[in-house]
């Protein structure tokens, strides 16, 4: 009681904050980037260095209600070949536009559903993306798989060519919950894309689950828990679900009385925590769980666990390339952002090649912020000598930083080896906590509930 009772006195259950994906969040990136900051972005990549690459596939054959990703739907494959045949040309483009040399340690499929894609459409984007980024020997390349949308035959493609990832899609398994934001399921069509990857040889397999559905109970998403962990995978995202209908219209479907309450949501999160913590996963930030023996588990155990777009990684690269529509790349300069509608990212890719649009140039004090920001989501500490040594001419911006933590959040932190360490039944005030030394924290802003 005494733990509920200081999250709800720093708002955990009511307030709305970023999810702090990166720094600054995506909303505040400017206009009047484009395709200038790209080349010069591109090329100033280090040669012969490794980057991470993300392709968006912004398209489904059925739009599930609770998505509020940049998506469209499509009753047929002609849109979507056409749309991979420009994004052929911003492949060519970077690759004309990148130093020699520069390698592909990363590679993600997202979406949207990239399983939409034929087997000659993904074996032509395969072909570019190779052609154009030579893999590291390590390379980790990671598909987001649709169950409902996902053929045997490209199955076995993306596992010929080198899939070794993947994130299947799941949210929930219970039918009434199904039925209620747009996404049938079935549980043996789930287990048997699950087998086949496991036969053959896919290394690492991620589930994603989201809690704060409609119609969820403690009693149905236990069900669904025990379901997941009897397929054993490798990784565990469970987010709250966030009913943002004011960003994505197809939220209106899904009526606001079926939701839960926050302090409903936050004990489905605790069940979930605890239902795999005892099958012995290792819980990783705020929201994912991994076995030990993954390499997220073994990057949170050596303080290597980062935060991008995709949530939580092991990925070392400084360098994030994003191609197609919305997508978003990271480089040393900053964050830039492609046209988010897929017929302006085609548009501005047959004038130039590049479909910048958005973006934002760090600062020294941003990559400060940035740096605290990251520290905090992924090992919940402010290690103020660390950072004073990463950034000596913020020294005093750092102390006061510190002395202001401590000062608004004294019964959360506490004076530890890392530095002020966040006491573990407050980490779920984390969000929270980030909100405070971000310097584009508004309460103007509408973002995702705390839980």
């Amino acid at each position: 009681m005494q733990s509920i009772d200081s999250l709800r006195r720093h708002g955990l259950f009511d307030a709305r904050v970023p999810r702090y994906t990166s720094y600054p969040p995506a909303n505040h990136f400017e206009d009047g980037f484009g395709p200038r900051h790209q080349t010069g972005w591109l090329a100033a990549v280090p040669r012969g260095g490794a980057v991470s690459v993300y392709v968006h596939i912004p398209f489904c054959k059925r739009l599930c209600w609770f998505c509020a990703c940049r998506t469209q739907g499509t009753a047929t494959l002609r849109p979507v070949d056409a749309y991979v045949a420009i994004l052929l040309k911003e492949i060519e483009t970077v690759r004309q536009t990148m130093p020699e040399g520069v390698r592909m340690g990363r590679l993600h499929l997202g979406g949207g559903t990239p399983t939409i894609l034929s087997p000659d459409t993904m074996s032509r984007l395969l072909d570019a993306l190779f052609a154009a980024f030579e893999p590291t020997a390590d390379l980790e390349f990671s598909v987001e798989i649709d169950p409902t949308e996902a053929s045997d035959n490209l199955l076995k493609l993306l596992i010929a060519r080198g899939m070794n990832r993947a994130s299947v899609g799941v949210q929930d398994f219970a039918e009434e919950v199904q039925k209620a934001i747009g996404r049938r399921q079935p549980l043996a069509q789930t287990r048997h894309v699950i087998d086949l990857m496991r036969a053959g040889g896919v290394a690492s397999l991620n589930l994603d689950l989201l809690y704060g559905l409609p119609h969820q109970t403690a009693q149905s998403f236990g069900q669904t828990l025990r379901h997941v962990a009897d397929m054993r995978p490798d990784r565990l995202a469970i987010y709250g679900y966030a009913h943002v209908p004011w960003m994505s219209k197809r939220q209106i479907m899904i009526k606001a009385d079926t939701l839960l309450d926050n302090e409903t949501r936050f004990a489905l999160a605790q069940q979930a925590h605890d239902a795999f913590t005892a099958r012995g996963y290792d819980s990783i930030g705020i929201d994912h769980y991994a076995l030990p023996t993954d390499s997220l588990a073994r990057a949170a155990a050596s303080g290597r666990l980062r935060r991008n777009f995709q949530g939580y990684t092991d990925d070392p690269n400084e360098t994030l390339i994003g191609l197609g529509a919305s997508a978003i790349s990271r480089f040393a300069g900053g964050y830039l952002q492609n046209a988010t509608a897929t017929s302006a990212y085609q548009d501005r890719v047959n004038q130039s090649g590049l479909a910048a649009h958005k973006g934002y140039g760090m600062s020294p004090q941003d990559r400060l912020i940035a740096r605290i920001v990251e520290d905090l989501m992924c090992r919940f500490v402010f290690d103020e000598a660390g950072l004073r040594d990463s950034f000596p001419q913020e020294a005093d911006l750092i102390h006061r930083t510190g002395i202001s933590l401590m000062s608004r959040f004294s019964d959360v932190f506490y004076i530890g080896r890392g530095g002020l360490e966040m006491r573990e039944h407050t980490r779920p005030l984390v969000r929270i906590i980030a909100s405070h030394v971000d310097t584009f924290a508004s309460e103007t802003t509408a973002h995702s509930a705390a839980i």
